[in-house]
């Protein structure tokens, strides 16, 4: 009797140690599914702020892990100033407030052989162009995106498709997602357009789906958008991460560029440039709009309901298919402007990545934006502090 005693008290140290250890990873509470955004503070990091001797810049991408309390930040430097990397730090929120920003690591992406990333003068075909960040908990592996190339002039004359690619906590890569065939690259126009691709990256609260978003409309979808309004579409893919497979295109409509530019044919462009899934079929959607010329950006958060959406993967061309026949028009109901704290900030920069963060004092869960400031001293590196208010 003695004997089977501690055979069952053995048992029940390992059954309480392998409870204990599931515990250690947080998913996070899935946020409340109808909200309403409350701005309540903006911080700016000093241009030229450096780590590791390099300049802290072109953060286009930002998540939180409240298992530790930290936040993951990938930086679009095309392996020009230090090979292509992402940053590990922390938000230092008090209250209702940003205090500071602290940065504690930074990871070097690998290729499949282990070695970095070059920058273009190197090898352009190898360079890639990392957009946006997701740490998934369950699996223990970081999702990065890149827009890849495509280029025809020389010396950096390259086609390479954009990627999504899955690096252990030392940047070592583990495997890739495979791409639909509409996001291939092309020297023909068809496909995706150069730095328009994939942008956006967002798990479900229960990591089974991640959603990724291409930035700018397909080739062969529609026209880029421009300042008068026409039919823009933008896709978001859906993946099953048990399978590592696509399950699932929707549309999603972007609006028109929000300002004419100074001079009138200069540069402007709206795209996606983050999501966040709020479930497997809410999915909120930042747009970013900017006009050569215009000091604010205008930044749109929106949100796409993909449940009764049409499936659009197995059309190529949308510009070949009919609206109410080949397709459903999506539903969209905005969020936030950004225009609305123009007043209360400095500038409105160029917004390109959205988490939801730790809860608030009063029980909502937080969201932090982050700017990418182009390694520019005419913009800033900034972080949005906001509530999703139920």
């Amino acid at each position: 009797m003695a004997g089977k005693s501690w055979q069952q008290l053995g048992f029940l140290f390992v059954f309480i140690a392998f409870i204990t250890a599931c515990k250690t990873t947080k998913v996070q509470e899935s946020p409340k599914e109808k909200g309403t955004l409350v701005f309540h503070h903006q911080y700016v990091l000093p241009n030229h702020t450096k780590f590791e001797g390099i300049d802290i810049g072109g953060l286009s991408g930002i998540d939180y892990n409240a298992d530790k309390q930290e936040y993951y930040m990938i930086c679009d430097d095309r392996s020009d100033l230090a090979p292509a990397r992402f940053y590990t730090g922390r938000v230092h929120i008090n209250g209702y407030k940003i205090d500071s920003v602290s940065f504690i690591k930074s990871t070097t992406f690998k290729l499949p052989n282990g070695d970095t990333y070059p920058k273009r003068a190197v090898n352009p075909a190898l360079t890639p162009d990392p957009e946006a960040l997701r740490f998934d908990p369950t699996r223990r592996v970081f999702l990065w995106t890149s827009e890849g190339e495509r280029t025809l002039e020389q010396p950096y004359a390259a086609i390479t498709d954009p990627s999504i690619t899955a690096v252990d906590s030392s940047g070592n890569t583990q495997y890739n997602l495979p791409i639909p065939a509409q996001f291939e690259m092309s020297k023909e126009e068809k496909g995706p357009r150069r730095n328009g691709v994939f942008e956006g990256l967002a798990f479900t609260p229960d990591y089974k789906y991640c959603f990724v978003s291409c930035e700018e409309p397909l080739y062969g979808d529609s026209e880029r958008a421009d300042t008068i309004d026409q039919k823009i579409y933008t896709r978001i893919i859906k993946y099953d991460l048990s399978t590592k497979m696509p399950i699932a295109q929707y549309l999603y409509p972007l609006s028109s560029v929000a300002s004419i530019p100074n001079p009138k044919n200069g540069f402007r462009v709206n795209g996606v440039s983050d999501i966040m899934a709020i479930n497997e079929n809410q999915i909120m959607v930042i747009e970013r709009s900017f006009s050569t010329g215009v000091k604010n950006n205008t930044i749109r958060v929106n949100l796409l309901d993909v449940s009764k959406a049409t499936d659009v993967s197995n059309i190529m061309e949308l510009k070949k298919a009919t609206v109410g026949i080949d397709y459903k028009e999506p539903k969209v109901k905005a969020l936030f402007t950004f225009d609305k704290i123009a007043g209360k900030v400095n500038m409105i920069d160029n917004v390109e990545g959205v988490t939801f963060g730790p809860v608030l004092p009063n029980g909502n869960r937080s969201l932090v934006f982050i700017v990418d400031n182009n390694f520019s001293d005419t913009e800033e590196t900034q972080f949005y502090l906001f509530e999703w208010k139920p």
